[in-house]
């Protein structure tokens, strides 16, 4: 007899956070879950060169969590593509996600299990599920098609509930005050809907399996973290600018209060689970990942050039930039370009974008990419690391966009359409940027800023098609700075930080059900444990080739 399941995802919810408010008392229904049964953090890894390392990239976790396998066996690490034959980036923001041909989704169970799935990201309608599925209503750029199978439902849905306010839409910045204040309530009605949405569909059927997931928390965390935690450093000046009550809290809350809704509905033998595949912190990675390796990778390559802000390594940098001036964090980067003359450097801080646009040191102004493109539109032309793309095929090595980590593409011969290191210098090359990036330091502390660096392949010419784009993978060290000193290629920075929240590689899950003792305790896991944990409590087989193993 099949057993029912309700799984319940938070996308990118932080565990520090949801421990910290339900011991306060703010997330009741959260609180009563894990009493009720057991509750764990989750540590995420990932095997490059068979070495597993800390992994929270979030696309790549969704597929891991849906398909049961790392991205090592499923080769997907990241949403955009690279071409070696002409240094394009792609990326397609519906279409960007895991295909699922070679591993299929867990859920897709065939005819002898009824599965309900909503709002899970970077996943593919498929045609092995006996139920339904929606896809794509909301969440933080899912990576899929806003659809339904049967699909009927999905316009029935926008016809009775409406359009989610977020999807695609959380684009603002944290020094926005109207973005600021308009997202809050554009989370809430989220929210709301999820949990009608959700209710309306579990009382369709009886559910083997209804799994869905929230992804305000996603969108809340990398918008708002930095009004709502003080740990990051601009809460001290930002944690009063209208945001009161906190933001996050209140997301956090109204979930629960969602959660609690929901369980009205699911039948008491449920086996109900709730997780979060990675969590959420101060953003220390995206200005480093972003915008200062590839301005390193730039130095290293152009002795003795410059193109993003520099100054005395070891002296006392600037204030940290609380107050910025452009409407988008790439205006702002662009506008910290150096510029040893003063005058010039006070046009290019404070004149209209439309001055600004053409090339510097060599650099696509990225309003040349958005407004004006060259030769094609560049996908991430927000990014600073795509406005080094002309220079790629002289540079040794090259940044590659990137969320979370750096990564570093070696630009090699035979591989690369104009490659210019030879496969016998490959080593040798590596092992220099690596030796430059554990010399990083903190300009405002003088700590390491590189926790690990890892290579991706064995040597040069290993061609796996599953590896992923990078040579080299850069993981930092927290606490964020916004200015980086090195001995070998001098300081950049300060630089204004992009979002608030970044990515981490913990998650959580808690559950509770027949055969879950309460206040049990949850083994060491990871997001790839929780596919086999939800097949094994609806007594559905599990496949060989899973990564994960069992957590109940």
């Amino acid at each position: 007899m099949n057993k029912p399941v309700i799984a319940i995802g938070l996308d990118a919810a932080e565990p520090r956070l949801i421990e910290q408010w339900m011991s306060e008392g703010y997330l009741p229904n959260l609180s009563k879950i894990a009493q009720q049964g057991t509750y764990g953090r989750l540590d995420n890894t990932v095997n490059y060169c068979g070495v597993p390392i800390e992994y929270s990239t979030t696309e790549p976790l969704w597929v891991t969590f849906s398909t049961g396998c790392r991205a090592d066996k499923t080769g997907y690490w990241d949403t955009y593509t690279y071409n070696p034959d002409n240094y394009e980036i792609g990326c397609d923001i519906v279409k960007g996600g895991y295909d699922y041909h070679e591993y299929s989704p867990f859920y897709a169970l065939g005819e002898e299990y009824k599965v309900g799935v909503f709002d899970l990201p970077v996943t593919t309608l498929s045609d092995r599920v006996n139920g339904l599925q929606v896809l794509g209503w909301g969440g933080h750029y899912p990576y899929t098609v806003s659809n339904s199978h049967p699909p009927e439902i999905f316009p029935a849905i926008i016809e009775k509930y409406g359009k989610n306010p977020v999807l695609h839409n959380d684009n603002g910045l944290w020094w926005q005050k109207n973005y600021v204040q308009w997202i809050q309530q554009a989370l809430e009605t989220s929210v709301s809907g999820h949990s009608q949405i959700a209710r309306d569909l579990i009382k369709r059927e009886a559910w083997d399996l209804f799994l869905m997931v929230f992804g305000e928390t996603h969108t809340v965390g990398h918008d708002l973290y930095n009004y709502s935690q003080p740990d990051h450093v601009l809460y001290k000046h930002l944690s009063k600018n209208g945001t009161k009550p906190d933001p996050m809290l209140a997301v956090y809350r109204n979930i629960d209060r969602a959660i609690g809704e929901i369980l009205t509905e699911v039948p008491e033998d449920a086996s109900v689970l709730c997780f979060a595949v990675h969590g959420m912190a101060a953003n220390f990675t995206d200005l480093l990942s972003m915008a200062i390796l590839p301005e390193l990778l730039y130095r290293l390559s152009f002795k003795g050039k410059v193109a993003l802000t520099s100054g005395q390594v070891g002296t006392t940098p600037g204030s940290i930039v609380t107050n910025p001036i452009r409407n988008s964090w790439a205006g702002e980067i662009w506008s910290q370009m150096d510029e040893p003359n003063p005058l010039k450097k006070l046009f290019n801080t404070w004149t209209h974008k439309k001055f600004l646009r053409g090339k510097k040191h060599g650099l696509i102004s990225p309003y040349s990419i958005n407004d004006e493109p060259i030769e094609r539109e560049l996908a991430m032309g927000w990014m600073p690391v795509m406005w080094y793309w002309d220079l790629w095929p002289e540079m040794k090595a090259f940044a590659l966009p990137g969320f979370t980590n750096g990564h570093v593409r070696i630009n090699l011969k035979g591989r690369e359409k104009d490659g210019i290191v030879d496969a016998s210098e490959y080593d040798a090359l590596c092992d220099e940027i690596i030796e430059i990036m554990y010399r990083l330091r903190d300009g405002r502390t003088g700590k390491p800023v590189v926790k690990k660096v890892v290579k991706t392949r064995n040597s040069a010419l290993e061609d796996d098609p599953k590896l992923p784009e990078s040579d080299l993978v850069v993981l930092w060290n927290e606490p964020m700075t916004d200015v980086v000193d090195s001995p070998d290629l001098g300081r950049i920075g300060p630089l204004t930080h992009c979002r608030a929240g970044g990515h981490k590689s913990q998650g959580f899950l808690m559950a509770k059900g027949e055969g879950i003792a309460a206040g049990s305790d949850l083994p060491n896991g990871e997001a790839v444990d929780l596919a086999p944990t939800i097949l094994n409590l609806m007594g559905a087989p599990i496949p060989d080739y899973f990564d994960g193993k069992l957590l109940l």
